[in-house]
């Protein structure tokens, strides 16, 4: 059966929830493979409005296994909270329906902490604009091996010698930067406080979905951010600090590269971004901020603006490639009703040379000016719309112009927060 890779195709916020939640209808198996509790999914079913941050989007519907992969960064207060918050909107959320990766590192308060007093250090212009809620700095000791991971929970004697560790990194900086060091034995008794109802959901994730894969079962994986994010190939330094990119599905989970058949981008017909870092396209005038009251530019876990801007040809173009996107879809087609002219991004200048790409040095891209083409926009309602026939002749004419520009195929429209306002194109599950 075919596997999908659900992944943002911009700086995030492209409407992947509703997505995720239209596509896993039809999976046996949601997984989260990167990034934190940093991560925004809203649900809109049957009017029924759902927020999620580090549970993975298919635990809204009933019979389907969610999991929270390793590649995941996780809070455990956070995430109890999570659970407690969406069974009292009526979820079923049991060991039988959530894993938890046993080999899951956890982001500890000593990461918020550090994360915010970084922040608040940092000079204008260096700050990273992150969401403070320690997602960085629980990566770092991963990749400095003192990470405390779900199933150090388990031994108290682990336990302790993990938390030692972090602590011989993260005392010298807290020092550094003016704040209290940790007080051991308070955060010790955290950890065996939550320790129960964190291991009660833990298993080998790695192994159960193998043998989910081998039985025939339709895996989703689900990731959070967007691909211009990437600590690789996002406008770096102003990024997330995991791969978002759909390459890390297989391994943020413990899956090889052959369970991945298929790899669908998530991409707003428009352009936004939340927090520091080059926009090319971004508008500070009445259109951008009539894009960003049409289309309720808030960040889902920040509250902060969203900035908005033209769609940005050249970035999804890129971002396909690098996530090797088989099919796109575009959503918030409908905040674009009214607009008498639009424009698309389809090139870049700098310094007099006109780019196909967007350069990876930061002083090349704070220089870029972008290079547009416009199209004739339309008066009629695409809001709600579910069949092509359903669109005025303009709005399908810069869908298929999106479709050129981007070299990559639209699989998907959406039209509204609501599920059903979706127009398929292309069954990224089909066989």
């Amino acid at each position: 059966m075919a596997n999908v890779v659900v992944v943002g195709a911009q700086w995030g916020d492209e409407g992947k929830g509703k997505i995720v939640d239209w596509l896993s209808e039809r999976a046996d198996v949601i997984a989260r493979f990167q990034g934190g509790h940093n991560a925004g999914h809203t649900l809109v079913i049957d009017g029924k409005v759902y927020k999620l941050n580090a549970l993975p989007s298919g635990v809204v519907r009933g019979g389907k296994l969610s999991v929270i992969g390793n590649g995941v960064v996780l809070d455990p207060w956070h995430l109890l909270n999570e659970i407690e918050a969406i069974r009292g909107q009526g979820v079923e959320i049991t060991p039988e329906t959530l894993m938890i990766a046993e080999n899951t590192p956890l982001i500890l308060p000593i990461h918020g902490e550090l994360d915010r007093a970084r922040e608040e250090a940092a000079s204008k212009g260096t700050k990273i604009g992150t969401t403070g809620r320690g997602i960085g700095p629980a990566y770092e000791d991963k990749v400095g091996r003192r990470s405390v991971r779900v199933a150090d929970l388990g031994d108290p004697a682990t336990l302790e010698a993990r938390v030692d560790r972090a602590l011989q990194h993260h005392d010298p900086l807290r020092r550094g930067l003016g704040i209290e060091t940790v007080d051991r034995d308070a955060l010790l008794a955290k950890l065996m406080d939550v320790a129960p109802g964190i291991l009660e959901y833990a298993a080998p994730v790695w192994k159960v979905l193998n043998e989910k894969r081998k039985a025939g079962r339709r895996i989703l994986f689900e990731g959070a951010q967007g691909a211009l994010l990437d600590i690789d190939f996002g406008t770096y330094p102003f990024v997330t600090s995991s791969n978002v990119i759909a390459g890390q599905a297989a391994t943020g989970v413990g899956l090889g590269p052959g369970a991945v058949n298929y790899v669908l981008g998530i991409v707003k017909a428009y352009t936004t971004r939340v927090g520091e870092g080059p926009f090319p396209t971004e508008l500070e005038d009445a259109d951008g901020q009539r894009l960003g009251e049409r289309g309720h530019e808030f960040g889902t876990v920040t509250g902060r603006k969203r900035r908005c801007g033209w769609f940005d040809a050249v970035l999804v173009r890129q971002t396909c490639a690098t996530s090797g996107v088989t099919g796109i879809a575009l959503t918030k087609l409908d905040v674009l009703d009214g607009f008498e002219t639009l424009k698309i991004c389809v090139g870049y200048e700098l310094d007099g040379t006109r780019m196909d790409y967007l350069p990876t040095a930061a002083d090349h891209q704070a220089r870029c000016t972008p290079v547009y083409e416009e199209v004739p926009g339309w008066s009629e309602s695409t809001e709600g719309a579910r069949s092509w026939a359903d669109l005025p002749a303009n709005a399908i004419k810069y869908v298929r112009r999106v479709e050129e520009l981007i070299q990559c195929p639209v699989a998907l429209l959406s039209t509204s927060p609501e599920r059903e306002d979706t127009i398929l194109v292309t069954d990224p599950f089909a066989d």
